[in-house]
Protein backbone atom coordinates (compact mmCIF):
# COMPACT_ATOMS: atom_id res chain seq x y z
CA UNK A 1 0.00 0.00 0.00
CA UNK A 2 1.43 3.61 -0.89
CA UNK A 3 2.52 5.28 2.20
CA UNK A 4 0.86 8.99 2.35
CA UNK A 5 1.65 12.52 4.33
CA UNK A 6 -0.25 15.32 4.77
CA UNK A 7 0.18 18.64 4.59
CA UNK A 8 -1.86 21.44 3.31
CA UNK A 9 -3.04 22.24 0.01
CA UNK A 10 -2.10 25.72 -0.96
CA UNK A 11 -2.12 25.81 -4.57
CA UNK A 12 -4.52 23.37 -7.11
CA UNK A 13 -3.27 20.53 -9.32
CA UNK A 14 -1.71 17.14 -8.93
CA UNK A 15 1.46 15.91 -10.34
CA UNK A 16 4.29 13.26 -10.48
CA UNK A 17 7.65 13.52 -10.15
CA UNK A 18 11.10 13.10 -8.16
CA UNK A 19 11.60 15.19 -5.00
CA UNK A 20 14.58 17.25 -4.92
CA UNK A 21 15.46 19.54 -1.76
CA UNK A 22 16.13 22.83 -2.10
CA UNK A 23 20.08 23.51 -1.76
CA UNK A 24 20.81 24.19 2.11
CA UNK A 25 22.04 27.59 3.08
CA UNK A 26 26.12 28.72 4.40
CA UNK A 27 26.92 28.19 7.80
CA UNK A 28 27.99 30.76 10.12
CA UNK A 29 30.07 29.73 13.16
CA UNK A 30 31.03 32.10 16.34
CA UNK A 31 34.36 30.19 16.44
CA UNK A 32 35.11 31.40 12.99
CA UNK A 33 38.15 34.09 12.84
CA UNK A 34 36.86 38.02 12.78
CA UNK A 35 38.35 40.16 10.52
CA UNK A 36 41.47 42.05 12.03
CA UNK A 37 40.48 45.72 10.77
CA UNK A 38 36.99 46.44 12.10
CA UNK A 39 36.05 49.34 9.84
CA UNK A 40 37.06 47.31 7.16
CA UNK A 41 34.87 44.61 7.90
CA UNK A 42 31.53 46.97 8.49
CA UNK A 43 32.73 48.13 5.03
CA UNK A 44 32.50 44.84 3.63
CA UNK A 45 29.67 43.95 5.22
CA UNK A 46 27.58 47.00 4.17
CA UNK A 47 28.66 46.54 0.64
CA UNK A 48 27.25 42.84 1.01
CA UNK A 49 23.87 44.23 2.06
CA UNK A 50 23.59 46.53 -0.69
CA UNK A 51 24.50 43.97 -3.36
CA UNK A 52 21.48 41.48 -1.88
CA UNK A 53 19.35 44.10 -2.09
CA UNK A 54 20.36 45.88 -5.79
CA UNK A 55 19.87 41.77 -6.63
CA UNK A 56 16.11 41.97 -4.69
CA UNK A 57 15.16 44.59 -6.96
CA UNK A 58 16.80 43.69 -9.94
CA UNK A 59 14.45 40.55 -9.65
CA UNK A 60 11.52 42.83 -9.27
CA UNK A 61 11.85 44.49 -12.18
CA UNK A 62 12.07 41.31 -14.39
CA UNK A 63 8.54 39.82 -12.72
CA UNK A 64 5.11 40.86 -12.54
CA UNK A 65 2.30 41.05 -10.07
CA UNK A 66 2.52 39.28 -6.76
CA UNK A 67 6.55 38.25 -7.53
CA UNK A 68 7.21 42.25 -8.21
CA UNK A 69 5.74 43.39 -4.50
CA UNK A 70 7.01 40.74 -2.16
CA UNK A 71 10.33 41.10 -3.98
CA UNK A 72 10.02 45.00 -3.62
CA UNK A 73 9.63 44.35 -0.37
CA UNK A 74 12.41 41.86 0.74
CA UNK A 75 15.12 44.15 -1.00
CA UNK A 76 13.36 46.93 1.93
CA UNK A 77 14.57 44.64 4.35
CA UNK A 78 17.86 44.23 3.22
CA UNK A 79 18.22 48.05 3.11
CA UNK A 80 16.70 48.46 6.60
CA UNK A 81 19.73 50.34 8.79
CA UNK A 82 18.75 48.70 11.73
CA UNK A 83 19.63 45.19 10.49
CA UNK A 84 23.18 46.82 9.64
CA UNK A 85 23.51 48.97 12.66
CA UNK A 86 23.04 45.56 14.84
CA UNK A 87 25.75 44.01 12.66
CA UNK A 88 28.01 47.05 13.17
CA UNK A 89 27.56 46.09 16.73
CA UNK A 90 28.14 42.61 16.18
CA UNK A 91 31.82 43.47 14.44
CA UNK A 92 32.70 45.79 17.12
CA UNK A 93 32.17 43.29 19.52
CA UNK A 94 34.34 41.09 17.86
CA UNK A 95 32.16 38.49 16.22
CA UNK A 96 33.01 37.21 12.64
CA UNK A 97 31.62 39.08 10.34
CA UNK A 98 29.34 36.38 8.73
CA UNK A 99 28.18 35.08 12.11
CA UNK A 100 27.27 38.95 12.74
CA UNK A 101 24.73 38.64 10.00
CA UNK A 102 23.19 35.68 11.62
CA UNK A 103 22.79 36.85 14.95
CA UNK A 104 21.47 40.17 13.62
CA UNK A 105 19.06 38.35 11.69
CA UNK A 106 18.09 35.51 14.40
CA UNK A 107 17.36 39.14 17.05
CA UNK A 108 15.32 40.87 14.40
CA UNK A 109 13.71 37.45 13.27
CA UNK A 110 12.48 36.73 16.84
CA UNK A 111 10.92 40.27 17.38
CA UNK A 112 9.09 39.66 13.76
CA UNK A 113 8.17 36.08 15.32
CA UNK A 114 6.33 37.91 18.78
CA UNK A 115 4.54 40.35 16.52
CA UNK A 116 2.82 37.33 14.99
CA UNK A 117 0.35 38.40 12.17
CA UNK A 118 1.46 39.45 9.06
CA UNK A 119 4.93 40.77 10.86
CA UNK A 120 5.73 37.00 11.33
CA UNK A 121 5.07 36.62 7.63
CA UNK A 122 8.30 38.76 7.10
CA UNK A 123 10.57 36.17 9.22
CA UNK A 124 11.49 33.86 6.52
CA UNK A 125 12.06 36.87 3.88
CA UNK A 126 14.26 37.83 6.42
CA UNK A 127 15.66 34.81 6.87
CA UNK A 128 16.45 34.58 3.33
CA UNK A 129 18.05 38.18 3.34
CA UNK A 130 20.63 36.90 5.75
CA UNK A 131 21.48 33.51 3.97
CA UNK A 132 22.27 35.91 0.81
CA UNK A 133 24.33 38.39 2.66
CA UNK A 134 26.31 35.49 4.29
CA UNK A 135 26.87 33.67 0.95
CA UNK A 136 28.33 37.30 -0.32
CA UNK A 137 30.42 37.65 2.56
CA UNK A 138 31.54 33.92 2.13
CA UNK A 139 32.25 34.08 -1.55
CA UNK A 140 29.79 30.88 -2.06
CA UNK A 141 26.34 30.21 -3.99
CA UNK A 142 23.30 31.34 -1.79
CA UNK A 143 21.03 28.41 -1.33
CA UNK A 144 18.72 28.07 -4.50
CA UNK A 145 16.73 25.78 -6.89
CA UNK A 146 18.47 22.73 -7.49
CA UNK A 147 19.33 21.90 -11.51
CA UNK A 148 18.28 18.91 -12.80
CA UNK A 149 18.07 17.48 -16.33
CA UNK A 150 14.06 16.13 -15.93
CA UNK A 151 11.13 18.22 -14.29
CA UNK A 152 10.91 17.53 -10.23
CA UNK A 153 9.10 18.51 -7.70
CA UNK A 154 10.79 20.69 -5.20
CA UNK A 155 10.78 19.93 -1.60
CA UNK A 156 11.81 22.47 1.58
CA UNK A 157 11.32 23.66 4.83
CA UNK A 158 9.92 26.94 3.30
CA UNK A 159 10.58 28.84 0.59
CA UNK A 160 11.48 32.78 0.16
CA UNK A 161 10.54 34.79 -2.19
CA UNK A 162 13.60 34.82 -4.34
CA UNK A 163 13.29 31.40 -4.76
CA UNK A 164 10.00 31.21 -5.73
CA UNK A 165 9.28 33.85 -7.88
CA UNK A 166 11.59 33.15 -10.29
CA UNK A 167 10.62 29.61 -10.69
CA UNK A 168 10.53 27.54 -13.87
CA UNK A 169 7.24 25.71 -13.99
CA UNK A 170 8.28 23.58 -16.59
CA UNK A 171 11.42 22.74 -14.61
CA UNK A 172 9.48 22.54 -11.29
CA UNK A 173 6.35 21.11 -11.76
CA UNK A 174 5.24 20.82 -7.91
CA UNK A 175 6.18 22.43 -4.58
CA UNK A 176 5.99 20.85 -1.26
CA UNK A 177 7.06 22.49 1.93
CA UNK A 178 7.66 21.53 5.39
CA UNK A 179 6.32 25.23 7.06
CA UNK A 180 4.18 28.07 5.87
CA UNK A 181 0.71 28.29 5.21
CA UNK A 182 -1.67 28.54 2.72
CA UNK A 183 -1.55 32.25 2.13
CA UNK A 184 1.75 32.37 2.50
CA UNK A 185 4.25 34.01 0.34
CA UNK A 186 4.70 30.12 -1.51
CA UNK A 187 1.22 29.30 -2.09
CA UNK A 188 0.57 32.83 -3.22
CA UNK A 189 3.16 32.65 -6.06
CA UNK A 190 2.48 29.32 -6.71
CA UNK A 191 -1.02 29.85 -7.60
CA UNK A 192 0.01 32.85 -9.88
CA UNK A 193 2.23 30.31 -11.48
CA UNK A 194 0.16 27.71 -11.63
CA UNK A 195 2.29 24.97 -9.74
CA UNK A 196 0.54 22.19 -7.78
CA UNK A 197 1.50 22.96 -4.20
CA UNK A 198 1.27 21.35 -0.47
CA UNK A 199 2.89 23.00 2.24
CA UNK A 200 2.93 22.94 6.48
CA UNK A 201 3.82 18.97 5.89
CA UNK A 202 6.14 18.66 8.67
CA UNK A 203 6.57 14.39 8.27
CA UNK A 204 7.78 15.56 4.63
CA UNK A 205 11.44 16.00 6.76
CA UNK A 206 11.49 12.67 6.25
CA UNK A 207 11.33 12.11 2.39
CA UNK A 208 14.76 11.31 0.70
CA UNK A 209 16.10 12.89 -2.34
CA UNK A 210 14.59 11.79 -5.95
CA UNK A 211 12.00 9.73 -3.74
CA UNK A 212 9.20 9.33 -6.62
CA UNK A 213 5.95 10.97 -5.31
CA UNK A 214 2.31 12.25 -6.10
CA UNK A 215 1.45 15.66 -5.13
CA UNK A 216 -2.09 16.97 -4.92
CA UNK A 217 -2.54 20.90 -4.11
CA UNK A 218 -6.15 20.51 -4.11
CA UNK A 219 -6.01 18.04 -0.89
CA UNK A 220 -2.89 17.98 0.62
CA UNK A 221 -1.77 14.75 0.41
CA UNK A 222 1.35 13.80 -1.25
CA UNK A 223 1.88 9.61 -1.90
CA UNK A 224 5.27 8.46 -1.80
CA UNK A 225 6.52 5.67 -4.09
CA UNK A 226 3.37 5.45 -5.96
CA UNK A 227 2.55 2.82 -8.44
CA UNK A 228 4.24 3.16 -12.04
CA UNK A 229 0.45 2.66 -12.87
CA UNK A 230 -0.59 5.66 -10.49
CA UNK A 231 2.14 7.54 -11.98
CA UNK A 232 0.80 7.11 -15.59
CA UNK A 233 -2.88 8.04 -14.58
CA UNK A 234 -1.48 11.41 -12.98
CA UNK A 235 0.05 12.21 -16.44
CA UNK A 236 -2.60 11.73 -18.20
CA UNK A 237 -4.81 13.46 -16.27
CA UNK A 238 -2.71 16.74 -16.71
CA UNK A 239 -2.56 15.99 -20.47
CA UNK A 240 -5.96 16.19 -20.36
CA UNK A 241 -6.37 19.52 -19.11
CA UNK A 242 -5.36 21.18 -22.60
CA UNK A 243 -8.42 19.92 -23.57
CA UNK A 244 -10.25 21.91 -20.78
CA UNK A 245 -13.80 23.79 -21.83
CA UNK A 246 -12.62 27.22 -22.42
CA UNK A 247 -15.40 30.03 -22.48
CA UNK A 248 -17.57 31.66 -19.77
CA UNK A 249 -17.70 29.63 -16.18
CA UNK A 250 -21.29 27.54 -15.60
CA UNK A 251 -22.25 24.26 -14.17
CA UNK A 252 -23.46 21.32 -16.45
CA UNK A 253 -26.78 22.96 -16.20
CA UNK A 254 -25.97 25.86 -17.37
CA UNK A 255 -26.31 27.75 -14.13
CA UNK A 256 -23.78 31.35 -15.13
CA UNK A 257 -20.73 31.80 -12.30
CA UNK A 258 -18.68 34.28 -14.18
CA UNK A 259 -15.09 33.36 -13.35
CA UNK A 260 -12.50 36.63 -12.55
CA UNK A 261 -9.29 37.02 -12.19
CA UNK A 262 -7.31 38.53 -8.91
CA UNK A 263 -4.37 40.62 -10.93
CA UNK A 264 -2.12 43.00 -9.80
CA UNK A 265 -0.24 44.51 -13.10
CA UNK A 266 -0.70 44.90 -16.80
CA UNK A 267 1.04 41.84 -17.57
CA UNK A 268 -0.93 39.86 -15.01
CA UNK A 269 -4.09 41.48 -17.00
CA UNK A 270 -2.90 40.32 -19.77
CA UNK A 271 -2.51 36.40 -18.56
CA UNK A 272 -5.41 36.92 -16.66
CA UNK A 273 -6.79 37.61 -20.86
CA UNK A 274 -5.18 35.22 -22.51
CA UNK A 275 -6.45 32.65 -19.68
CA UNK A 276 -10.21 33.34 -20.55
CA UNK A 277 -10.84 35.71 -17.32
CA UNK A 278 -14.25 37.52 -17.67
CA UNK A 279 -13.29 40.61 -15.86
CA UNK A 280 -10.90 41.21 -12.44
CA UNK A 281 -12.59 40.64 -9.83
CA UNK A 282 -9.21 42.08 -7.28
CA UNK A 283 -7.15 44.44 -8.64
CA UNK A 284 -4.52 44.82 -5.88
CA UNK A 285 -3.06 48.93 -6.45
CA UNK A 286 -0.17 47.98 -3.84
CA UNK A 287 2.22 47.42 -6.70
CA UNK A 288 2.28 51.45 -7.11
CA UNK A 289 2.64 52.73 -3.39
CA UNK A 290 5.56 50.24 -2.77
CA UNK A 291 9.35 51.06 -2.54
CA UNK A 292 8.81 54.49 -2.53
CA UNK A 293 9.32 57.39 0.16
CA UNK A 294 6.44 59.78 -1.47
CA UNK A 295 3.01 59.20 -2.58
CA UNK A 296 2.07 58.59 -6.17
CA UNK A 297 0.37 61.69 -7.68
CA UNK A 298 -3.21 61.21 -8.83
CA UNK A 299 -2.00 62.02 -12.71
CA UNK A 300 0.69 59.12 -11.93
CA UNK A 301 -2.18 56.33 -10.17
CA UNK A 302 -4.61 57.19 -13.22
CA UNK A 303 -1.90 56.43 -16.29
CA UNK A 304 -0.95 52.94 -14.55
CA UNK A 305 -5.09 52.27 -13.99
CA UNK A 306 -5.75 52.94 -17.42
CA UNK A 307 -3.36 50.76 -18.76
CA UNK A 308 -4.71 47.76 -16.82
CA UNK A 309 -8.50 48.78 -17.86
CA UNK A 310 -7.45 48.87 -21.27
CA UNK A 311 -5.93 45.31 -21.19
CA UNK A 312 -8.98 44.19 -19.89
CA UNK A 313 -11.06 46.42 -22.50
CA UNK A 314 -15.05 46.20 -21.77
CA UNK A 315 -14.82 43.67 -19.16
CA UNK A 316 -15.61 44.96 -15.58
CA UNK A 317 -12.66 45.15 -13.10
CA UNK A 318 -13.14 45.25 -9.49
CA UNK A 319 -10.65 48.02 -7.59
CA UNK A 320 -9.17 47.15 -4.27
CA UNK A 321 -8.15 50.52 -2.75
CA UNK A 322 -5.05 50.52 -0.90
CA UNK A 323 -4.37 47.25 1.31
CA UNK A 324 -1.24 48.18 3.80
CA UNK A 325 -0.35 49.71 6.66
CA UNK A 326 2.12 48.69 9.44
CA UNK A 327 2.42 45.23 8.11
CA UNK A 328 3.37 46.64 4.60
CA UNK A 329 4.79 49.86 5.64
CA UNK A 330 5.02 52.51 3.19
CA UNK A 331 7.58 55.39 4.29
CA UNK A 332 5.18 58.47 3.08
CA UNK A 333 2.35 57.04 6.06
CA UNK A 334 4.30 57.90 8.77
CA UNK A 335 2.80 55.29 10.33
CA UNK A 336 3.79 54.09 14.36
CA UNK A 337 4.93 50.79 14.56
CA UNK A 338 2.21 48.55 16.07
CA UNK A 339 2.08 45.59 18.70
CA UNK A 340 -0.20 43.38 16.38
CA UNK A 341 -0.58 45.27 12.85
CA UNK A 342 -2.98 42.42 11.53
CA UNK A 343 -5.22 44.21 13.77
CA UNK A 344 -4.15 47.60 13.37
CA UNK A 345 -4.47 50.86 11.19
CA UNK A 346 -4.66 49.07 7.31
CA UNK A 347 -6.84 49.00 4.77
CA UNK A 348 -9.76 51.60 4.92
CA UNK A 349 -8.29 52.58 7.91
CA UNK A 350 -5.73 54.16 6.59
CA UNK A 351 -8.01 57.56 6.03
CA UNK A 352 -8.07 58.32 9.51
CA UNK A 353 -4.23 59.06 9.64
CA UNK A 354 -4.33 60.39 5.52
CA UNK A 355 -7.71 60.70 4.19
CA UNK A 356 -5.85 62.50 1.49
CA UNK A 357 -4.43 59.00 -0.31
CA UNK A 358 -7.99 57.86 -0.19
CA UNK A 359 -9.35 60.56 -1.84
CA UNK A 360 -6.28 60.72 -4.34
CA UNK A 361 -7.07 57.27 -4.71
CA UNK A 362 -10.80 57.62 -5.59
CA UNK A 363 -10.29 59.95 -7.95
CA UNK A 364 -7.77 58.28 -10.32
CA UNK A 365 -9.70 55.08 -9.91
CA UNK A 366 -12.49 57.31 -11.57
CA UNK A 367 -10.48 59.61 -14.15
CA UNK A 368 -8.85 55.90 -15.68
CA UNK A 369 -12.03 54.40 -15.54
CA UNK A 370 -13.53 57.44 -18.01
CA UNK A 371 -10.63 57.14 -20.01
CA UNK A 372 -10.84 53.89 -20.26
CA UNK A 373 -14.19 53.22 -21.49
CA UNK A 374 -14.03 49.98 -18.82
CA UNK A 375 -17.02 49.39 -16.42
CA UNK A 376 -14.91 49.89 -13.00
CA UNK A 377 -16.17 48.89 -9.49
CA UNK A 378 -14.33 50.05 -6.32
CA UNK A 379 -14.44 48.50 -3.38
CA UNK A 380 -12.25 48.85 0.60
CA UNK A 381 -10.51 46.54 2.70
CA UNK A 382 -10.65 46.05 6.55
CA UNK A 383 -14.24 47.22 6.91
CA UNK A 384 -16.21 46.62 10.27
CA UNK A 385 -19.00 48.32 10.75
CA UNK A 386 -21.91 50.19 8.75
CA UNK A 387 -20.69 53.54 9.58
CA UNK A 388 -17.12 52.62 7.58
CA UNK A 389 -18.94 51.20 4.74
CA UNK A 390 -21.30 54.53 4.58
CA UNK A 391 -18.40 56.64 4.98
CA UNK A 392 -16.20 54.41 1.73
CA UNK A 393 -19.18 54.66 -0.46
CA UNK A 394 -20.29 58.57 -0.18
CA UNK A 395 -16.66 59.32 -0.67
CA UNK A 396 -16.49 56.81 -3.58
CA UNK A 397 -19.82 58.30 -4.97
CA UNK A 398 -18.16 61.72 -4.54
CA UNK A 399 -15.34 61.08 -6.67
CA UNK A 400 -17.51 59.71 -9.17
CA UNK A 401 -17.51 55.89 -8.63
CA UNK A 402 -21.28 54.52 -9.52
CA UNK A 403 -20.39 50.68 -8.25
CA UNK A 404 -19.42 50.87 -4.44
CA UNK A 405 -18.70 47.65 -2.49
CA UNK A 406 -16.71 46.73 0.38
CA UNK A 407 -14.27 43.72 1.76
CA UNK A 408 -15.44 40.90 3.89
CA UNK A 409 -12.74 40.14 5.88
CA UNK A 410 -13.77 40.77 9.64
CA UNK A 411 -16.16 38.15 11.26
CA UNK A 412 -18.37 42.17 12.05
CA UNK A 413 -19.20 42.83 9.25
CA UNK A 414 -20.24 39.29 8.26
CA UNK A 415 -22.17 38.81 11.40
CA UNK A 416 -23.96 42.54 10.41
CA UNK A 417 -23.64 42.07 6.66
CA UNK A 418 -27.55 42.75 6.13
CA UNK A 419 -26.63 46.25 7.83
CA UNK A 420 -23.49 46.78 5.49
CA UNK A 421 -25.43 45.67 2.58
CA UNK A 422 -28.03 48.29 3.09
CA UNK A 423 -25.02 51.13 2.37
CA UNK A 424 -23.44 49.09 -0.50
CA UNK A 425 -23.72 47.35 -4.29
CA UNK A 426 -21.44 44.44 -3.48
CA UNK A 427 -19.26 42.31 -1.60
CA UNK A 428 -16.37 40.69 -2.12
CA UNK A 429 -15.04 37.86 0.92
CA UNK A 430 -11.36 37.70 1.22
CA UNK A 431 -11.35 34.71 2.89
CA UNK A 432 -8.10 34.64 3.75
CA UNK A 433 -8.19 37.15 6.40
CA UNK A 434 -11.86 36.23 7.45
CA UNK A 435 -10.80 32.65 8.12
CA UNK A 436 -7.81 34.31 10.35
CA UNK A 437 -9.86 36.48 12.22
CA UNK A 438 -12.51 33.61 12.17
CA UNK A 439 -10.56 31.27 13.99
CA UNK A 440 -8.25 33.60 15.69
CA UNK A 441 -5.00 31.79 14.16
CA UNK A 442 -2.39 33.53 12.34
CA UNK A 443 -2.55 32.87 8.43
CA UNK A 444 1.54 32.80 8.66
CA UNK A 445 1.26 30.29 11.50
CA UNK A 446 2.04 26.75 9.75
CA UNK A 447 1.54 25.79 13.15
CA UNK A 448 -2.16 26.50 12.49
CA UNK A 449 -2.41 26.19 8.85
CA UNK A 450 -5.08 23.45 9.69
CA UNK A 451 -7.39 26.07 10.72
CA UNK A 452 -7.01 28.24 7.45
CA UNK A 453 -7.90 25.57 5.37
CA UNK A 454 -11.38 26.14 3.56
CA UNK A 455 -12.83 23.40 4.32
CA UNK A 456 -13.35 24.07 8.22
CA UNK A 457 -17.22 24.10 8.15
CA UNK A 458 -17.10 27.29 10.43
CA UNK A 459 -15.84 29.28 6.94
CA UNK A 460 -18.90 28.09 5.13
CA UNK A 461 -21.03 29.03 7.77
CA UNK A 462 -19.37 32.25 8.02
CA UNK A 463 -20.13 32.76 3.93
CA UNK A 464 -23.55 31.62 3.98
CA UNK A 465 -24.26 34.48 7.09
CA UNK A 466 -22.98 37.11 4.36
CA UNK A 467 -24.97 35.98 1.30
CA UNK A 468 -28.56 35.57 3.81
CA UNK A 469 -27.25 39.13 4.88
CA UNK A 470 -26.64 40.85 0.98
CA UNK A 471 -29.66 39.11 -0.21
CA UNK A 472 -32.01 41.20 2.00
CA UNK A 473 -30.46 44.53 -0.26
CA UNK A 474 -30.66 42.25 -3.53
CA UNK A 475 -26.30 42.78 -3.06
CA UNK A 476 -24.39 40.95 -5.36
CA UNK A 477 -21.46 38.24 -3.46
CA UNK A 478 -18.20 37.40 -5.01
CA UNK A 479 -15.08 35.34 -3.68
CA UNK A 480 -11.87 36.92 -3.84
CA UNK A 481 -9.90 35.05 -2.04
CA UNK A 482 -7.63 31.61 -2.65
CA UNK A 483 -10.44 29.24 -1.67
CA UNK A 484 -11.95 30.22 -4.93
CA UNK A 485 -9.13 28.59 -6.52
CA UNK A 486 -9.97 25.02 -5.19
CA UNK A 487 -12.20 23.50 -7.92
CA UNK A 488 -13.80 21.68 -5.20
CA UNK A 489 -14.53 24.27 -2.90
CA UNK A 490 -15.26 26.91 -5.42
CA UNK A 491 -18.37 24.16 -5.68
CA UNK A 492 -19.32 24.70 -2.77
CA UNK A 493 -19.00 28.48 -2.99
CA UNK A 494 -21.55 28.27 -5.89
CA UNK A 495 -23.84 26.39 -4.02
CA UNK A 496 -23.71 28.66 -0.61
CA UNK A 497 -25.11 31.59 -3.23
CA UNK A 498 -21.81 33.33 -4.47
CA UNK A 499 -22.26 34.96 -7.54
CA UNK A 500 -18.69 35.44 -8.76
CA UNK A 501 -15.43 33.50 -8.09
CA UNK A 502 -11.82 35.07 -8.30
CA UNK A 503 -8.44 33.92 -8.49
CA UNK A 504 -5.08 33.78 -10.01
CA UNK A 505 -5.37 33.46 -14.04
CA UNK A 506 -3.44 30.18 -13.83
CA UNK A 507 -6.42 28.48 -11.54
CA UNK A 508 -9.43 29.49 -14.04
CA UNK A 509 -9.02 26.74 -16.10
CA UNK A 510 -9.70 24.13 -13.29
CA UNK A 511 -12.45 25.90 -11.71
CA UNK A 512 -14.14 26.05 -14.95
CA UNK A 513 -13.69 22.64 -15.61
CA UNK A 514 -14.71 21.42 -12.35
CA UNK A 515 -18.10 23.88 -12.28
CA UNK A 516 -18.96 22.10 -16.05
CA UNK A 517 -18.69 18.66 -14.56
CA UNK A 518 -21.73 19.93 -12.35
CA UNK A 519 -24.73 20.67 -11.72
CA UNK A 520 -26.14 23.82 -9.91
CA UNK A 521 -28.07 21.28 -7.34
CA UNK A 522 -25.22 19.17 -7.17
CA UNK A 523 -23.47 22.20 -5.60
CA UNK A 524 -26.26 23.23 -3.02
CA UNK A 525 -26.02 19.86 -2.02
CA UNK A 526 -22.05 20.08 -1.57
CA UNK A 527 -22.82 23.15 0.01
CA UNK A 528 -25.50 21.83 2.74
CA UNK A 529 -23.26 18.88 3.37
CA UNK A 530 -20.28 21.23 4.42
CA UNK A 531 -22.38 23.16 6.56
CA UNK A 532 -24.02 19.96 8.63
CA UNK A 533 -19.94 18.49 8.68
CA UNK A 534 -18.50 18.01 12.09
CA UNK A 535 -15.08 18.41 10.98
CA UNK A 536 -12.58 19.58 7.91
CA UNK A 537 -11.84 16.03 6.56
CA UNK A 538 -15.77 15.64 6.66
CA UNK A 539 -16.66 18.38 5.27
CA UNK A 540 -14.17 17.29 2.15
CA UNK A 541 -15.46 14.02 1.95
CA UNK A 542 -19.12 14.56 2.31
CA UNK A 543 -18.78 17.48 -0.67
CA UNK A 544 -16.89 15.03 -2.45
CA UNK A 545 -19.88 12.98 -2.44
CA UNK A 546 -22.58 15.22 -2.98
CA UNK A 547 -20.56 16.85 -6.48
CA UNK A 548 -19.62 13.19 -7.79
CA UNK A 549 -20.05 13.53 -11.56
CA UNK A 550 -23.00 14.88 -13.79
CA UNK A 551 -25.15 12.00 -15.52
Amino acid sequence: MTREVRGIAAAPGVVAGPVKWLASAPVTSPDDAPGSDVDAEIARAQTAFETVAARYSEQALNVTGPAADILFMTSALAADPALLDQVRAGIRAGQPTAHSVTEAVAHFGAQLSALGGMMAERVSDLRDVGQRVVAELLGVDPPGIPDSATPFILLAHDLAPADTATLDPQRVVGLLTVAGGPTSHTAILAKALGIPAVVACPDAVSIAEDTEVVLDGTTGTVELEPSAARREEVAAARARESDAPTGPGRTADGHAVPLLANVGSAADAKLAVRLGAEGVGLFRTEFLFLDRQSAPTVDEQTTQYAEIFEVMGDRPVTVRTLDAGSDKPLPFLHLPEEENPALGVRGLRLSSVDEGALLDQLTAIAAAGRAAGTPVKVMAPMVATAEEASYFTTKAAEAGLDARGVMIEIPAAALRSEYLAAEVDFFSIGTNDLSQYLFGADRMSSTLAGLQNPWQPGLAAAIALVVAGAEAHDVKVGVCGESASNPEFACVLVGLGVETLSMAPRSLAGVRARLAEVTHDQCKAAAAAVLAARTADDALAAARTALGRAG
